[in-house]
């Protein structure tokens, strides 16, 4: 990374969420690469109140100002190429049950207006998947998009030397939020047809509370897990069972493919685009609890097949979604909209 290097101003909404990870994340790489990068934290009111947050001008030395598409347009500064890195793909109409009639509504009057704001006076959109790039241009507005996924330290998340004896039951792992749209309602059903020989390590906590009354005794509480807890587990579990419904990315999928798990996950958003059906895991039909029982039990029952498939998951994991990759990839994307500087189109709402 040599020449005339990009300088990076993050003016960015702490929301307490992986979007404020990915920004740390990010910045955090470009320096050890040697570049500037600063966060400027704005309160969560800017979100749904920006009026009520005054304006920061963007540093002297900034060359290039990088934003979330939720970024209310008044605090994108005008005198310098922007960047914006589209997460979500909240708009899908599939998505509603899932949200109810309040977030819905701030979703489709509050946020939608903003995001097609922010993605027509940006120089560069960048998303996070292909499928997040197709719903935004079907549900928001259709303008260039590149794709660069999120990167993992692949350092870190990598295979552990733990062995598990054959006599013990084979052991999932579930790491996520507790919510419908990540699928968790179709775990205990999962478990208990499976049933012994199996168990289920899942990240609940209190969020998982009312629901522990109807599972099953294989299902195991972890309850929150810090980074390195994370790994842990997943380098003592033989495979990675995700149902989510909607994911933007599906990192914890990539997280755990870099640790040698073959992930069984739902064929539909972006997962897909992360494991590959009967190479790096197995992918099934949405919301088919049946599928997912029987998936698992064909990884349990073929131990060469699911070696290969951890193999596979590592190197596509290495290959596809290392932290190196992903910061080439913004380093380069930098580079284009710092030369091409005025091809945004103005915003004048």
């Amino acid at each position: 990374m040599a020449g005339n290097q990009p300088a990076i101003w993050f003016p960015a909404i702490r929301t307490g969420t992986g979007t404020d990870v990915f920004t740390e994340r990010l910045a955090a790489a470009l320096r050890v690469q040697g570049l500037r990068a600063e966060i400027t934290w704005l309160p969560l009111r800017a979100e749904y109140a920006p009026w009520a947050v005054p304006v920061l001008g963007a540093p002297e030395w900034a060359t290039v100002c990088h934003i979330n598409t939720w970024l209310h347009p008044r605090f994108i500064p005008k005198h310098l190429p922007v960047l914006a890195t589209l997460h979500h793909a909240i708009h899908d109409p599939a998505l509603r049950i899932y949200k109810g009639c309040l977030r819905t509504a701030y979703h489709r009057f509050w946020i939608a207006p903003i995001e097609r704001r922010v993605l027509r006076r940006v120089d560069q959109v960048v998303a996070v998947s292909q499928y997040v790039a197709d719903m935004a241009q079907n549900t928001l507005c259709d303008v260039p998009m590149r794709v660069i996924y999120n990167g993992i330290d692949t350092k870190l998340f990598c295979p552990g030397r733990q062995l598990r004896q054959p006599w013990e039951p084979f052991r999932l792992l579930y790491v996520g939020a507790w919510k419908p749209l990540k699928g968790v309602d179709l775990l205990a059903p999962t478990m208990r047809e499976l049933g012994d020989g199996f168990e289920l390590h899942y990240t609940g906590g209190p969020a998982a509370e009312n629901d522990r009354a109807g599972m099953p005794a294989n299902m195991h509480d972890l309850g929150r897990l810090s980074g390195d807890q994370v790994i842990a587990a997943m380098q003592n579990a033989d495979a990675f069972l995700f149902p989510s419904r909607s994911e933007g990315f599906g990192l914890v999928a990539a997280e755990a493919m870099a640790c040698g798990l073959p992930v069984v996950a739902t064929r539909g958003s972006s997962l897909p685009e992360v494991v590959k059906d009967g190479l790096t895991g197995l992918l099934c039909p949405q919301d088919d609890a049946p599928a997912f029982t029987q998936a698992i039990r064909r990884l349990a029952a073929d131990s060469a097949t699911r070696r290969e498939m951890s193999s596979n998951a590592v190197v596509r994991a290495r290959s596809a979604f290392s932290e190196h990759r992903a910061i080439d990839a913004y380093y380069e994307t930098y580079r284009d909209v710092i030369a091409g500087f005025g091809g945004g189109v103005e915003d004048h709402d």
